[in-house]
Parts: structure tokens; sequence; C-alpha cells
């Protein structure tokens, strides 16, 4: 009986050993590249900043400095598709980031480091785990989009993060959590850094960021990659193209990036003869004389809309106004001026005399018009992030049955329910009191506005819930 006992256990022992080293043969462990020698800075470069780097055993320290720019240790080695791993931890005082696909060249702000950043951020925002585009367009993944990302990262501890670029997909989780589901194709290739940011106060000279354990992935990637979180909002800025994630989640272009299909004039049965340019992907409503719709005029949706999710990206010139109507009805004021219909402001607040009308900033860009005043919801108490006249910036309307978000650039301004009694008692002190039951339609089309100034629309997309 012993025998048997013993021969038993010594074959499931060898059929054991063929088991491992068959599925090891198949699925060999990751081939990590480590990216810190633990000696010494061999394979990094200072750039742009004065800031100081040491080296305490197996950590990478970077010191705060005053009076000098963002800076940042780079490797010297270009990467494009990777998945890259880091402990992190920070001090509370001080923000930092992980430089991935960046670049630092002489014809680009005389070698300023630009590119994708995942951000390092201890404070209230906790925006850690986010993705910034240093030095060029801003935040492009805030995680005003992802309230479960904004608990991940730990104050005053070590950090993991697991960062995967791979094609034109980046994606970020920290300690597990994920954090960043973004596509993007401006940047395919560049360095990794670890950036010690700029300070301006006295008492923040000194603080410090560390790292450890820092290793990037090259081959074999997606059988290393990580499942992403199916309640990530994914985020693209592809040019009037839809990801497959989008395609299966119901999103269609309600702009194909080409021709008119799909619009016509508001108060026309056709698309306007001119004044509408449509070139290079983008579609421009050319300038006029700066009035209301006296110009081609507004342009709407030929389909009608009741609860969804709109999103496109605006570029505004000096001193412009234009918006983004839903809850149009075109059959009402059939004579000079725009079409009715609830308003996302489009605006350059600095120049426009309109932003200093109606009552408390209620026609500011990201407004519901002469109604709500946009305010960084998502933050409170920051500003509104706005990228810029003669840039790219991101408007989204959410609709809800009545329930209706405005989010420019990705963080939320303005949220409201249409029908409820305040609402009700802002219609009836704006220019909108005289419509009966503003606002309050079943549905209806999706208007650009004609203001008489140069705009610019693209990716504009939609999806019905």
């Amino acid at each position: 009986m012993k025998k048997t006992t013993l021969l038993q256990a010594v074959l499931s022992f060898l059929v054991y050993l063929f088991v491992v080293n068959n599925t090891l043969a198949d699925n060999p462990a990751p081939n990590w590249q480590k990216l810190f020698n633990g000696k010494d800075l061999k394979g990094w470069k200072k750039l742009n900043g004065d800031a100081d780097y040491k080296i305490e055993g197996d950590v990478i320290v970077g010191i705060s400095k005053l009076n000098t720019p963002n800076t940042f240790l780079a490797t010297e080695k270009m990467y494009s598709d990777f998945i890259f791993e880091v402990d992190v931890m920070v001090d509370n005082r001080l923000n930092s980031g992980i430089q991935v696909r960046s670049n630092s060249l002489e014809s680009y702000n005389n070698g300023r480091v630009h590119g994708y950043q995942v951000e390092i951020d201890p404070s209230t925002r906790a925006y850690s785990g986010g993705l910034y585009d240093e030095a060029r367009r801003g935040w492009l993944y805030p995680l005003s989009r992802n309230d479960k990302g904004r608990e991940a990262f730990r104050t005053g501890e070590w950090n993991t993060y697991h960062i995967e670029c791979i094609g034109n997909k980046i994606r970020t989780w920290v300690n597990g959590v994920m954090c960043t589901n973004l596509v993007d194709d401006v940047t395919s290739e560049g360095f990794i850094a670890l950036q010690v940011h700029a300070i301006g106060q006295p008492e923040q000279e000194g603080t410090e960021v560390r790292w450890k354990n820092i290793r990037v992935l090259t081959e074999d990637l997606e059988a290393n990659r990580w499942k992403p979180d199916p309640d990530v909002d994914e985020v693209s800025y592809l040019k009037n193209e839809l990801t497959e994630k989008e395609t299966r989640e119901g999103w269609r272009l309600l702009w194909n990036g080409k021709d008119s299909k799909g619009w016509r004039g508001a108060k026309l049965d056709d698309f306007p003869a001119s004044g509408w340019e449509m070139k290079d992907g983008e579609l421009t409503i050319l300038a006029t004389d700066g009035g209301e719709s006296t110009g081609p005029g507004d342009i709407i949706t030929t389909d009608q809309f009741s609860s969804f999710e709109l999103e496109l990206e605006f570029k505004i010139t000096e001193g412009a106004n234009s918006g983004v109507k839903y809850f149009v009805d075109p059959t009402l004021n059939k004579g000079t001026g725009s079409a009715i219909g609830l308003e996302f402001q489009i605006l350059d607040d600095k120049k426009h005399p309109d932003a200093k009308k109606g009552v408390e900033g209620n026609r500011t860009l990201g407004s519901l018009y002469d109604l709500i005043r946009a305010d960084n919801l998502s933050v409170p108490g920051k500003g509104k992030t706005f990228k810029g006249v003669g840039s790219w910036n991101k408007a989204r309307i959410v609709v809800k049955g009545n329930h209706v978000e405005h989010w420019l650039n990705n963080e939320k301004v303005v949220e409201f329910e249409r029908g409820s009694q305040i609402f009700k008692a802002l219609v009836a002190y704006s220019k909108y009191k005289d419509w009966e039951s503003f606002g309050e339609y079943p549905e209806g089309p999706i208007l650009l506005q004609d203001h008489g100034n140069t705009v610019s629309y693209r990716s504009v997309k939609i999806r019905e819930f």
C-alpha cells in the first residue's frame, strides 16, 4: 500500500513538472528590462530645469528647487510601444509626473520637453494617473471622468503605476485601479522621463519625489497587457473617426468630415449654399458681420434626439461667438435671429462683449446660455479649463431624460434638471421667457450656430440612450 502511494506521488510530481514546463514554454515570463541599475544614472539625462536627482539605495530621488522650470530625468533610449511600471512616493506639497512618448526638440520651444504625462498629484484634486499633454495641449484625460480612479492614489505611501502605450491607446493604472483609457494618435514614440515639477513657494523647496522598481517591457505586449475596466470611460481624440469601443457602444458620427449629409439649414430645406466650409476635416462657419444668423444661418441635424451624449471639438477665432443647441424647435422664430433651443455657449470670454451681458456670467463659454453660468464643478474653486483661442477644445453634452450636463475639456461645468422649478424660474427671467415650454420639448435636432464669426468644428459624434 505504501509503495503504491509513493508511486502515485512520484507520477503526480512528474505530471506536475510536465505541465509546468509546457506552460512556461507556451507563456514565458515577461522579459522586463530594468531602467535603473541601482548604482548610477547611466542611460538617463537631465533636461530643461535645474532640480537635483540623487540615488539612495535602490531609489531615484528628485529634489525640488526654487526659480527653475520643470525638470525631467529622461531615458536616452526612445520607446514606441511598451508597458512601463514604477513605484512612486511624493511629498504632499509637490506635484510630479511620468513622461511617456515625450520629446525634446530644438525645433519645438527651444527643446522644451513636451508630450504625454501621467500625473502624480497628491493634492485634493486627486488627478493621479490622469493624462496631461505637457507643454502642448494640456489635459487630455483629467480624472473628472473617472471618480473611482481619483481614489486610487495613497498620499504619503508608495504607489505602483502601470502604464501601457500600445498603438494609439494609452492606459494607466495606479495601485491596480484603472485611471486613464485614452485614444490619441499625435505622438507614437519618445522617451520616458521622471518629472520634478517647478515650485513657487519657499516652503516647497527641498520637497522630494521618489521612484523605484523602474522597468519597461517592449515585447509580447498583447499577452501582458491588463484587461481594461469597462466602467472607465474611453476618451478619444481621433479626428472624425470612431474607435472600436465607441462603435460597440452605439456612437456614430454626426458629421462625416467630408460633406453635408445629415444636415440642413435651420430655416432651409437644404444645406446653405455658401458660408459653411468643409475642408481638411473641419466644418467651419465663415465670418460675416458678427450678427446672429445674419449670414448663411444656423445648421441642424436632420435627425431628432431625446436622451443622448454628444461630443465634439471646437476652435474659435479671437472675439468669436457661436453655440451648440439642442432640443431645438426650428419652427419657432421664423424671423431674424437664431433658432430656439437650449445652448452650450461657444465664446471668447475675454474679447466678446456677450461675456459681460446676461446675469452673473451666464453667457460665458460652456454656460447654459442666458440661464446657468459655467463653473468648474469637477474641481470646485478651480477655473474653467479653456485651451485658448486657435486651439481645439472639447465640448460634451449629456442628456438622460430631464437631467443635463455640460462638460468643457472633460470637466463638468453645468448640471440641471429640465422642467424643475428652478429651471422654470431661470427661464422666466431670461430672454426665452416668451417661448412656451422652452427647453422642455421631448426631442429636437442638434444645431451649430452662425453668429457671424469664424468658428470650426470637428469630430462631432453622438450616442443615444
